[in-house]
């Protein structure tokens, strides 16, 4: 168990996206729109769809088992599994307790965690708290999402826009100076109807009339989001920056939610960041939600792009309406340098 009071940050990485790879061409033939239309609104060319075979937790699985080896942690050493998900394998049970059946981590606790497309940062600040609490010496942090499986595919503004995919982080203490400097979520409940899914909870249980009209896939006021989106994630994060005791001159990388590159181009013009210093995938992945943000940085991480004590801002928003950022210094793991750590 750790001190009380250390600082929690990464210890190891992975992430997987299915191999359905489905372009904005293959698009053009399902939904009336075409490859220039997606691409000028929304910067996507392409995104993972999971297997019909596969469901949230095979995805999130595979990114913790990544995680893992490449954190050199077994199953035995997790204390804790956080997911982050929008859509879960069913409504219960949490997919962290099947991943946390399927990894064999048996003396892990296990729950999921609901904050929209915002959900891993959200996530990443609870596991920081078992951590520098000196609870837990290591958190399994899971975002995992199969967002195709809840699109409209007759409705061209939000069918081209979701991906599958997941990604994982083992979060514990880290050397002083390094890991999560601070974090800021936010929410604005007045806004739920903006980005929601009607049916097939209490509130609209599932039915035949549910069904026909179309209430179990995502519905979204895009033009509201997008506004709501840029002045949170830009906002949000000089914010964040200001109570860190930071400045946009001392960040090295954003990290922005992949919802759209108009969203992040115009967060990134907010915070007057040069786009060569924002992580985008967008282009490869679309909006995978809870897992957009670990999955930019695992890629970031494994083509050596971040460098150790680099400090990185990490910033969403989702469905609640949320909003986060979180500011860390990265400990770069792989160097193994200090004890602390390992």
């Amino acid at each position: 168990m750790p001190e009380a009071g250390t600082r929690a940050g990464i210890l190891g990485m992975g992430s997987y996206v299915p191999e359905r790879v489905l372009t904005n061409r293959e698009l053009e033939k399902m939904v009336n729109t075409t490859d220039q239309w997606i691409v000028e609104r929304s910067g996507i060319r392409e995104r993972r769809m999971a297997a019909p075979e596969q469901a949230t937790s095979d995805l999130a699985l595979e990114a913790a088992r990544k995680a893992l080896e490449d954190a050199k942690t077994g199953p035995e050493e997790i204390d804790l599994i956080i997911t982050a998900t929008n859509t879960p394998d069913s409504l219960f049970p949490a997919v962290a307790c099947i991943v946390q059946d399927r990894l064999g981590a048996r003396r892990a606790g296990a729950f999921d965690l609901l904050a929209g497309c915002t959900g891993f940062i959200y996530a990443l600040s609870v596991a920081a708290q078992f951590i520098t609490s000196g609870m837990y010496r290591r958190v399994l942090v899971i975002g995992a999402e199969t967002l195709t499986r809840i699109v409209d595919w007759e409705d061209r503004n939000t069918c081209v826009l979701f991906g599958d995919g997941a990604g994982a982080a083992v979060v514990g203490p880290v050397p002083e100076g390094y890991g999560l400097i601070h974090t800021r979520l936010g929410s604005d409940g007045a806004g739920g109807p903006l980005l929601h899914m009607p049916a097939g909870g209490s509130r609209m249980p599932a039915s035949r009339e549910t069904v026909e009209d179309r209430l179990h896939f995502v519905r979204m006021n895009g033009r509201e989001v997008f506004k709501f989106a840029v002045r949170a994630c830009g906002d949000g994060s000089l914010e964040a920056l200001e109570e860190a005791g930071l400045s946009v001159e001392d960040v090295d990388f954003l990290i922005p939610h992949q919802a759209n590159i108009r969203i992040i181009e115009a967060a990134a013009k907010r915070l007057n960041m040069p786009m060569d210093r924002v992580l985008v995938n967008v282009d490869r992945f679309g909006n995978t939600s809870t897992a957009s943000i670990p999955m930019a940085l695992e890629e970031a991480v494994s083509l050596n792009k971040i460098k150790d004590g680099d400090n990185i801002v990490m910033t969403g928003f989702g469905a609640g309406l949320t909003w986060a950022v979180s500011i860390m210094r990265w400990y770069d793991y792989k160097k193994r340098e200090l004890g602390i750590g390992n």
